[in-house]
């Protein structure tokens, strides 16, 4: 089975257009080479894919007929993702809160209140 429709089949992507995109660009690593969209995939390939800002690490178990249901996913693979890049998501997350875009001008009443709060937290260890 193509790479593509793999990575359609087993739920990483949305469309398979989508999953050709993300090999085209480079995104797709089989066997620790870059896959192109019809590179064909087997049982025990290891898969290198990321998607949004994460590095998903899985192994094919088996090739799936056609796309399956969420719940019969792991029957076609085996997902050895790293606990830290889940990790790394949920920080890069909470940095985004406290940023503000250069040029939206000066602090509001609110926005000034709430660094207040922060600052203020912190000095009370």
């Amino acid at each position: 089975m193509r790479i593509d429709k793999y990575l359609w089949c087993v739920r990483y992507y949305k469309t398979r257009s989508i999953a050709s995109q993300a090999c085209k660009k480079g995104q797709v690593k089989v066997n620790g080479g870059i896959a192109k969209p019809s590179r064909e995939v087997f049982a025990t390939d290891k898969i290198e894919l990321r998607k949004n800002q994460i590095k998903y690490q899985l192994t094919v178990n088996d090739i799936p007929p056609n796309r399956v249901g969420a719940k019969l996913v792991d029957i076609y693979r085996t997902d050895t993702t790293p606990k830290e890049a889940f990790d790394a998501q949920d920080l890069l997350k909470y940095s985004k809160d406290y940023y503000r875009k250069k040029g939206t001008g000066r602090p509001t009443k609110k926005d000034r209140r709430d660094i207040d709060d922060f600052y203020e937290e912190g000095s009370d260890e």
